[in-house]
């Protein structure tokens, strides 16, 4: 049943779901509708903890920008709470950002988004609401998830309780999150094509007017704007396959992929973005939404269209596992018992995000041929990066016998310096700006003679490092 209501005023908003995509949005909204009250919502008791400590180098989603923000809001018109029952009564507008996994288990394992909290989401703002609400999709989900989020929201409706449900994705990249909510490309809202659903929508176009341009600000029907989420994501992850395919090309050639890409952008009708070759891409969105639009494609019959996106994966699979190959054939085809030293494990800088990351496999792969594996990154926790490993384990049925046997030849370390001692292998992983800075004419001799650095990031300079290393390879060069 559509909202009675022919405008609603804004005057509180809940966001259930306090990681990557709740916590730096609802503080922006906090800073730039200070009219508002804002109540993020988590069930996790420790993660709503760490947002509230006065310690604010703790809070548990590191961007730049972020923590000033937080500054700012925080007990003013933003509030983080476990309290869900309360903040959802006393909202007109609720916003679900939970996690969104791919299905382990059933129909669309392995490709398909698992629901789960979503549903659990709309069962409990259903129980909670006594009042209309407008329930905002934020999390990427499958098209016409909408549909379903409203029969959930309805079958446990209080009486007289009504819903719009709407889509608003996040266009987010972490490192930059601040800056893209501050300046975003578009804002996508998309709302059931009725007299209610263009009211919801216009309550949601109302809020962020506050600090976004009207022509920026985009409205759509619920379901485009869904599919537009996994489509840009789609893309994105497409032209960084095409360019480290294209990578692997260069180096039996001889061309050299950054002279490639850098011809490629300055095309206008390609641009230079996205076209960055690496060990591979990694993040919550990229691999989980391609396969959640190949099940899609597949379920619907569209064979071609679900294998033309899956290569996409199966490109960024490769390179991750080539990369590996050349550091085992670079130590004489083998690196049991030796020391490979691992330099980042966010999958990009500027964030301690390591969802999906390159490196986790990389090292999974590593441990497998039986190396000892040295791990530094300044923002990612110990905790994290054993958790990160653990779950690929898990999902492989790994032994406890081999599990413990892997850990046991696992470091990880604090001090990067740690990392070179010794080392037969140094690779980067993840592009943070303080690798470049190292004093690697100092730290190299620390190494094992071989003085092999693979730069799986291409951010250090080919032609300095040739002059102090035996053997610099890049990707692509």
């Amino acid at each position: 049943m559509a909202i009675k209501q022919t405008k609603m005023k804004i005057t509180s908003i809940c966001c259930i779901g306090a990681g990557y995509v709740g916590g730096p949005t609802m503080a922006v909204i906090a800073l730039k509708c200070p009219h508002i009250k804002v109540n993020v919502v988590d069930i996790n008791e420790l993660k709503i903890n760490l947002w509230n400590n006065n310690n604010l180098n703790k809070i548990p989603v590191y961007e730049p920008g972020l923590k000033k923000i937080i500054k700012k809001t925080r007990n003013k018109n933003l509030f983080f709470s476990t309290d869900i029952k309360k903040a959802v009564n006393q909202s007109q507008m609720i916003f679900v950002a939970v996690n969104t996994p791919t299905k382990t288990y059933g129909e669309g394992k392995g490709m398909a988004a698992d629901l789960t909290f979503v549903e659990k989401c709309a069962k409990t703002i259903g129980e909670y609401s006594y009042s209309d609400k407008i329930v905002v999709e934020k999390s990427t989900l499958p098209v016409r998830t909408a549909e379903k989020i409203k029969e959930i929201l309805e079958l446990n409706a209080n009486p007289g309780v009504s819903f719009e449900v709407l889509s608003n994705p996040e266009f987010l990249a972490e490192g930059t999150a601040i800056k893209d909510l501050f300046k975003s490309d578009r804002v996508l809202v998309g709302s059931d094509q009725t007299e209610s659903g263009l009211l919801a929508a216009q309550s949601l176009v109302k809020i962020y007017e506050n600090w976004i341009p009207k022509n920026k600000i985009l409205t759509t029907n619920v379901w485009s704007s869904e599919l537009t989420k996994l489509a840009s994501n789609a893309m994105l992850a497409q032209r960084i396959s095409s360019i480290n395919s294209l990578s692997a090309i260069c180096e039996k050639t001889g061309a050299d992929i950054e002279e490639v890409s850098n011809a490629i952008g300055y095309d206008k009708r390609i641009g230079k973005d996205f076209l960055k070759s690496s060990v591979g891409f990694g993040g919550s969105c990229f691999q989980k939404d391609i396969l959640n639009l190949v099940y899609l494609s597949r379920h619907y019959g569209l064979t071609e269209v679900a294998d033309f996106w899956h290569q996409v994966i199966k490109i960024n699979d490769y390179q991750k596992n080539r990369f590996t190959r050349c550091i085992i054939n670079e130590l004489n085809g083998t690196i049991k018992s030796k020391k490979i030293s691992v330099l980042g494990w966010a999958f990009k800088k500027d964030t301690n995000d390591s969802r999906e990351s390159a490196s986790i496999y990389v090292t999974d792969n590593l441990l497998n041929e039986g190396a000892e594996v040295y791990i530094y990154d300044p923002k990612v926790s110990k905790e994290r990066i054993i958790d990160d490993l653990k779950n690929i384990w898990e999902a492989k049925k790994i032994s406890e016998v081999d599990i413990k046997s892997k850990l046991i030849r696992l470091k990880i370390v604090d001090n990067y310096e740690d990392c070179f001692k010794k080392a037969s292998c140094i690779s980067i992983l993840t592009e943070w700006d303080e690798f470049k800075k190292y004093e690697w004419k100092s730290l190299i001799p620390k190494m094992e003679n071989q003085h092999i650095i693979i730069d799986g990031r291409n951010i250090l300079s080919k032609n300095k490092m040739d002059k102090l290393t035996k053997k610099y390879i890049s990707i692509g060069r």
